[in-house]
């Protein structure tokens, strides 16, 4: 018999996917190293898109764009849930622009902790993060005093 107590990993449904890229993607954004919590959220929706479980609404205008150019995400609906991607060149043959970001179209909030959420998506995609067991230890940035020696008596 199981203890109710004890947490079960969660099934890979839509409600629990779109929850877990919300979570993941709500920590990339104030992480050191966002890289592989944006590439799993990627990972992540284009696999649902693949097997109908989301679908893309259409381009926005980016929030953040590089270089300060103009520059257009694809919004991506997810349950409950919309995020945004970065778009492939057929996504601007396909997809209609929407024009600027809506900012009062919020998603709902969900509690779920970072690691289940990562648990849930790497199980989801097959995606296993390099070296997360293996994490290197801070370096000591301790000040090393320089070391002058006496040459001799004479300067020259």
């Amino acid at each position: 018999m199981r203890n109710p107590n004890q947490s079960s990993p969660l099934s890979a449904t839509v409600i629990n996917l779109s929850k877990a890229i919300f979570t993941v993607n709500r920590h990339a954004k104030t992480a050191i190293n966002p890289g592989y919590l944006y590439y799993l959220k990627k990972q992540a929706l284009l696999k649902m898109i693949k097997e109908g479980k989301a679908h893309k609404v259409g381009l926005h205008f980016s929030n953040n764009p590089k270089y300060s150019q103009q520059q257009s995400d694809v919004l991506v609906s997810c349950g409950e849930y919309t995020f945004h991607i970065p778009p492939m060149k057929k996504d601007f043959e396909e997809l209609p622009h929407l024009g600027n970001l809506n900012k009062k179209s919020r998603n709902p909030k969900c509690r779920m902790s970072l690691s289940e959420a990562k648990s849930i998506l790497e199980g989801y995609t097959g995606i296993v993060e390099k070296n997360s067991n293996n994490r290197k230890k801070p370096t000591s940035n301790k000040y090393n005093k320089p070391v002058f020696k006496k040459l001799g008596d004479s300067f020259f």
